[in-house]
């Protein structure tokens, strides 16, 4: 069975365009909604594995066209590589604004904030 676990460990292969670090350690990930699919070929014969629709929301860093194009072509082709995921589909969110206070603390450590004196610290 396919969980929002497995997709946010997926989700962890894709990078924001601007800053180096993954969208679920720099908190873009706002919700993950998993659905059967229950129209994907092989859908009832057995030993064929249940199919899901998966809908991801974010919050992007940038508002541009660009970094928005990459964040949803990134998602999209990363769990295309998942055998139970059928079709996915990105939507991104402009409220909430996304800011540095939804890193995670190993988002900060990736990106050197915690433990530089010379870095202001993000709680």
């Amino acid at each position: 069975m396919l969980t929002e676990a497995d997709i946010l460990l997926a989700l962890r292969d894709c990078y924001d365009p601007q800053l180096p670090c993954n969208i679920v350690d720099l908190g873009l990930v706002r919700s993950i909604t998993i659905t059967p699919d229950h129209e994907a070929p092989g859908t009832g014969i057995p030993g064929v594995p249940q199919k899901h629709l998966v809908h991801i929301e974010i919050t992007p860093t940038q508002t541009s066209e660009e970094s928005a194009a990459q964040l949803s072509a990134q998602i999209a082709n990363r769990l295309a590589g998942i055998e139970t995921v059928s079709r996915t589909t990105t939507t991104l969110l402009h409220e909430p604004t996304w800011t540095p206070l939804s890193i995670t603390p190993a988002g900060r450590r990736t990106l050197g904030l915690d433990g530089n004196p010379n870095l202001v610290q993000i709680r």
